[in-house]
């Protein structure tokens, strides 16, 4: 069970994961908000997931050849 929770929190976008970093909460709590609210909102916050996705995948390729301290 721990191999495809992840292989599913590896390869998709990674929103929960990140804004759980960023916010120093657990990215399953998040994972369960978003899921509550897509209930209760009939889907609207899928939009806006998607967008954080595309967010996250445009900042790599804006940044491409920047090392990070651990990489120096």
């Amino acid at each position: 069970m721990d191999k495809l929770k992840y292989f599913v929190e590896k390869h998709a976008f990674g929103v929960c994961n990140y804004l759980g970093e960023r916010f120093g909460i657990s990215s399953s709590t998040i994972r369960l908000y978003f899921i509550y609210t897509s209930f209760i909102t009939m889907g609207s916050p899928i939009i806006i997931y998607l967008v954080m996705a595309f967010w996250l995948n445009l900042k790599h390729y804006l940044r491409p050849g920047r090392k990070t301290i651990w990489e120096l």
